[in-house]
């Protein structure tokens, strides 16, 4: 019982790292603005590791790729984080009654949640769009092709990351069964 204990936790702490690792990685090669795989992998970790574990993988990577690539207003970071963090949140949600229209609706909120908070920030703490309702929606107006953007990546990277473990996961299982032999 011991020995499975150990090898969860280094199972769980190689994805972490794995994760982190994508994070940071994916943020240094080109790719278009906001297609980037960090809210798959905070659904990810709502979805499949302890609550712990799954808070701190999102924030590990911006953390550690902001400090290469360069930190900005914190205000403007404190949204991005926290949009990330609510992904974390939905992950868990959806943990509860996890079937493909469930990642899918948890998908599509965490994008809508991230275009709104961020979008939100830059109006309330930029100096690029009024404060009045009009700069409001102008600057939400304005980032509908990156919201494009952000529904793409997420639906892409959530599809391969938790596709790739639901898979993993039935072959285990089928493996263990005798159902399928290598």
């Amino acid at each position: 019982m011991k020995n499975q204990q150990t090898n969860r936790i280094k199972n769980v702490t190689f994805i972490a790292v794995l994760l982190i690792i994508l994070g940071v990685a994916a943020r240094f090669f080109p790719h278009p603005p906001n297609f980037a795989p960090i809210a798959a992998i905070a659904l990810f970790g709502g979805l499949y590791l302890n609550k712990k574990i799954a808070f701190v993988l999102p924030i590990a990577a911006m953390l550690v790729s902001d400090l290469f690539i360069g930190f900005y207003s914190w205000k403007m970071m404190a949204a991005v984080y926290l949009s990330f963090i609510l992904m974390v949140g939905i992950g868990l949600l959806v943990k509860r009654n996890k079937k493909f229209s469930t990642i899918l609706g948890g998908t599509l909120l965490g994008s809508l949640l991230f275009f709104l908070i961020t979008n939100a920030a830059v109006w309330i703490f930029g100096t690029m769009y009024p404060h009045t309702i009009a700069g409001l929606i102008t600057s939400y107006t304005m980032a509908i092709p990156f919201f494009k953007n952000t529904l793409m990546g997420n639906i892409f990277f959530v599809g391969v990351l938790i596709g790739s473990m639901e898979m993993i996961i039935v072959l285990k299982d089928r493996l263990l069964s005798g159902k399928v032999r290598i």
